[in-house]
């Protein structure tokens, strides 16, 4: 499903409006979220993922999570499992050509326009392959790994834990460049890509009319599975996202709001039954965040 470009031509005009005028942001300016990890929610997640019985799984890197809660964008609580570890992403290392291709735009190097709104808009809703291949063109292979490694984002480091990497388009061409670490030709690890929200969920990515529009384009998943389908049974969610499934490798991303709340999780599983342990977790995390019981795990 594609969506027609006036549906969308109104966000557009409001970002061309005040675009011109609104300042740059600046990512080194945020705090390092790795600085913000919580002893409280960290219990919490372990405690929700070993009533799941998904301890061993942890242990044996089969499944990798990041919890962040970003109620008050300046004292973020981070949890994580295996948050550093790099695993094949299927799908969700879209959101990083997603965030090249805004960074072009941000330049003057990528037009703002009704056919690439579209086509971003696709690849993220309904992760269509066509147009990730398409987005990814425009930007460049090896431009959008550049952007990834720059000292500005650094959401990869070759010489660390990695990160966020795209290395193949989404057709059938062979990979242009696999990561350094684990040679895979998409990649990511919880930490970076739940880094990416949180400098979209504070401001820092871009500019702040830029952010908006990131953020609605990740929003109204057209793909229920994962997160979604596992929040169904918690109402009024509002999901900014992007998911990943293929063969035994499923991940999901996403910014949670719901009323005063806004929380990121972010889930990457290699085994047969990792999208089903997704949708499972998905409620019992937002219960982590939301529900009053939670606020013992900040002492």
């Amino acid at each position: 499903m594609r969506i027609p470009p006036a549906l969308i031509r109104s966000a557009i005009f409001a970002v061309l409006l005040a675009l011109a005028s609104t300042a740059r942001a600046d990512p080194s300016a945020a705090h390092d979220l790795s600085a913000t990890l919580d002893p409280g929610l960290q219990r919490g997640l372990e405690r929700v993922v070993r009533a799941l019985g998904l301890m061993d799984e942890v242990g044996a890197k089969h499944l990798a999570l990041a919890l962040v809660d970003v109620t008050d964008v300046n004292s973020a609580r981070l949890a994580m499992l295996n948050g550093d570890e790099m695993m094949y992403a299927a799908s969700l290392p879209k959101v990083a050509i997603l965030f090249g291709a805004f960074a072009e735009i941000e330049s003057g190097r990528l037009a703002l326009d009704d056919k690439h709104l579209e086509e971003m808009t696709n690849m993220i809703r309904y992760s269509s392959n066509e147009d990730a291949s398409r987005v990814l063109a425009w930007v460049g292979g090896e431009r959008l790994l550049e952007i990834l490694q720059s000292d500005r984002y650094r959401f990869y480091d070759a010489s660390g834990a990695g990160g966020l990497w795209v290395g193949k388009s989404y057709g059938n061409d062979a990979a242009y460049r696999r990561d350094p670490i684990r040679h895979l030709s998409h990649s990511a690890t919880a930490f970076q890509v739940a880094r990416l929200y949180y400098l979209l969920a504070n401001g820092s990515l871009f500019t702040s009319r830029l952010n908006e529009l990131m953020k609605e384009i990740l929003s109204k998943p057209g793909i229920h599975h994962n997160f979604v389908k596992g929040l169904e049974s918690r109402p009024g969610v509002r999901i900014y996202r992007k998911s990943g499934t293929w063969k035994d490798f499923h991940s999901d991303s996403a910014l949670v709001e719901y009323g005063k709340y806004r929380y990121i999780i972010v889930g990457l599983a290699e085994h047969p039954r990792g999208g089903d342990w997704l949708v499972r977790l998905a409620a019992p995390l937002h219960d982590l965040i939301v529900s009053p019981p939670q606020l013992a795990d900040r002492q």
